[in-house]
């Protein structure tokens, strides 16, 4: 299956969009994978500049190519982001943050990625953690960055609450085997070049899903790429998304948003140098399912 990426306007601050893949009216998540958005490469100019704002029942992942983004936090948590770094947010039972864009270089280039929690840990309490030295793996042809799981051999401290993978590939020009869990389901991401997932061409910024059951798949380019590898053990349980939040019932959904709005202490509150927080959107007028 192919998901060909949509633009999503990013702030109403600028007129920056963002290339999403998942959710997905075909595809709502890979593994615990819920999320998918490429963002850039841009002008600083016009980067990241994102108020505060919540999250519930997720882990956020914050992954960059080019440039630096300052990360600020309800739980105190101030931290610069570089490329080949991970910076991973769990909110639990919620927690709010803001996102800045430094104009230390010309180019912001990024993925941000959610994780869905299980129903037993979707009320955890927040926390954030840093990884600057994740594993690095390299193969004839291949060099990988390992964001969380296990791959190739490798294992990411990364913490995570449900079986899957995440990775950063660079591929030499070439045939590529990349080998792959059976128990998983994938996403290949194109980020840069060129590449052929399983023989069919990928186009860029788009995702290649492949099914559970097999244990490689063939990757070819011809000027070289980069991808973002996930994976992870099909997710059973059935989401309700909306907005910055994830639940199991329209009822956690009404219940976040309106804390959210009156700025109860369940989000905290925090300073930083842009100023101002977004509020939750109407919700429609339907009751939200599960899906």
């Amino acid at each position: 299956m192919l998901i060909e990426s949509r633009p999503v306007k990013l702030t109403t601050r600028t007129g920056i969009s963002v290339d999403r893949t998942i959710p997905h009216a075909r595809l709502k998540t890979i593994g615990a994978w819920c999320f998918i958005d490429h963002f850039g490469p841009t002008k600083q100019t016009d980067g990241m500049v994102v108020s505060a704002h919540p999250h519930t029942g997720l882990q956020t992942v914050t992954w960059l190519f080019e440039g630096q983004i300052e990360h600020r936090d309800s739980i105190g948590s101030v931290q610069l982001i570089e490329p080949g770094q991970l910076n991973l947010m769990t909110a639990g039972h919620g927690i709010s943050h803001s996102e800045l864009s430094l104009a230390t270089t010309e180019v912001l280039h990024a993925v941000q990625l959610w994780v869905a929690l299980p129903k037993e840990q979707m009320n955890i309490a927040p926390a954030f953690e840093h990884q600057a030295d994740l594993p690095v793996i390299n193969q004839p042809g291949i060099r990988a960055k390992l964001l969380v799981g296990e791959f190739l051999g490798a294992k990411s401290p990364t913490t995570h609450f449900t079986e899957l993978v995440g990775a950063e590939l660079r591929l030499d020009p070439g045939a590529h085997s990349i080998p792959l869990n059976p128990l998983f389901e994938y996403g290949l991401l194109l980020v840069e070049g060129d590449a052929s997932v399983a023989g069919d061409e990928l186009p860029k910024t788009s995702l290649k899903y492949l099914a559970p059951g097999q244990s490689a798949v063939s990757v070819t380019s011809s000027h070289g790429a980069l991808l973002m590898l996930v994976g992870g053990v099909p997710l059973e349980e059935r989401l309700v998304m909306w907005w910055n939040f994830i639940g199991r019932s329209h009822e956690d959904i009404q219940l976040a948003r309106q804390e959210w709005n009156t700025r109860s202490e369940r989000f905290g509150e925090f300073e930083d140098n842009i100023g101002g927080w977004i509020p939750d959107p109407e919700l429609p007028s339907v009751r939200l399912s599960p899906r």
